[in-house]
């Protein structure tokens, strides 16, 4: 597994009252949102990214007002919303 190391200033967290614990947090989850929303990473692997389990990555993106659904046009959509 890959490792990737960012700096980020001090004033940064004392601005916005995060510990390091907290920020780290914050740069996974922004990671796992940017791999998933721009590069069509899995689920999976953006929650590992994240350290959050699917489930918690699912409610993370909608959180994030990012759908897990796709769809190409609009009579896929209707067609898979006549089938649910």
């Amino acid at each position: 597994m890959c490792q990737i190391a960012i700096d980020i200033p001090n004033e940064v967290l004392y601005d916005t009252k995060m510990s390091q614990e907290e920020a780290n947090r914050f740069a996974r989850c922004a990671v796992a949102l940017g791999y998933y929303t721009q590069s069509g990473v899995s689920i999976g692997y953006c929650a590992q990214i994240a350290g959050m389990t699917e489930e918690e990555f699912i409610k993370y993106l909608g959180r994030n007002q990012v759908s897990i659904f796709h769809f190409d046009d609009r009579e896929e959509f209707l067609e898979e919303v006549n089938h649910a």
